[in-house]
């Protein structure tokens, strides 16, 4: 996926102002920034969700920036949410079932394969609604393998998870096949010290910084945002 020119406002606030963004095959990508940098919106746009006020999205060697959120679905762009968005009057197993509907007739994973994966089979009767929280990040991890996406994004899938549940995420995230590109967006930097390769720092919108990720981590103008006044961790928007 290669994103140009991306720029979103909220009225006379921008958001968003982001010249270049890259994802190949395999990345295991990171987009950290304080509150209000931006990264919820990018991957809004990237999946679809919001529409790009400017700037062009393309995938697959397709021009995507218009196409719908359910279009890019099909077309291998899975996401999780910031806050986990399940069927809550379906049980576990319906839940993954919907979420891999356009690949019902060749599934790469069954449902109940997709659920032992994450760590749910146990709760596949269960209704989504009743799941604590743990359990709801990993149902909306399910449902989006179960979409089985080439290029997967998601929006904060450690926040708000037990140390035992974290490790469990990292142990999934670290299975996915290496063809499969991620894009991260969270707040936890040990889980971003786990699993990225390439970090890009967004700051008020705009990008302060990117590359390999031990250079990004060591970088003080990144150590300054995280640390200094209005830095202190990377979660929000």
């Amino acid at each position: 996926m290669v994103a140009t020119g991306l720029r979103h406002a909220y009225g006379y606030l921008t958001v968003l102002d982001l010249d270049t963004f890259t994802v190949a095959p395999g990345d295991r990508h990171a987009v950290i920034g304080p509150n209000g940098a931006g990264k919820s919106t990018l991957l809004n746009l990237l999946a679809g969700a919001t529409r790009a006020q400017s700037g062009a999205i393309t995938y697959n060697g397709q021009t995507i920036t218009r196409r719908q959120a359910a279009w890019r679905a099909r077309a291998g762009i899975g996401r999780t949410f910031q806050h986990p968005s399940v069927y809550p009057d379906l049980t576990v197993l319906d839940c993954v079932r919907m979420g891999g509907w356009h690949h019902r007739r060749h599934p790469e994973r069954t449902p109940l394969e997709v659920l032992d994966l994450v760590g749910l089979i146990d709760h596949a009767d269960v209704l989504s609604a009743t799941l604590p929280h743990g359990h709801r990040r990993m149902l909306d991890l399910a449902v989006a393998l179960a979409g089985q996406p080439r290029l997967l994004l998601l929006d904060e899938p450690a926040a708000g998870l037990t140390d035992a549940e974290t490790t469990r995420l990292l142990d999934i995230l670290d299975g996915l096949p290496s063809w499969m590109a991620v894009v991260l967006v969270e707040h936890h930097m040990d889980v971003v010290a786990a699993l990225a390769t390439w970090i890009t720092v967004l700051h008020h919108g705009r990008r302060l910084t990117d590359g390999p990720a031990d250079r990004v981590r060591a970088d003080p103008a990144v150590a300054a945002l995280y640390l200094g006044p209005g830095g202190d961790d990377a979660a929000g928007q």
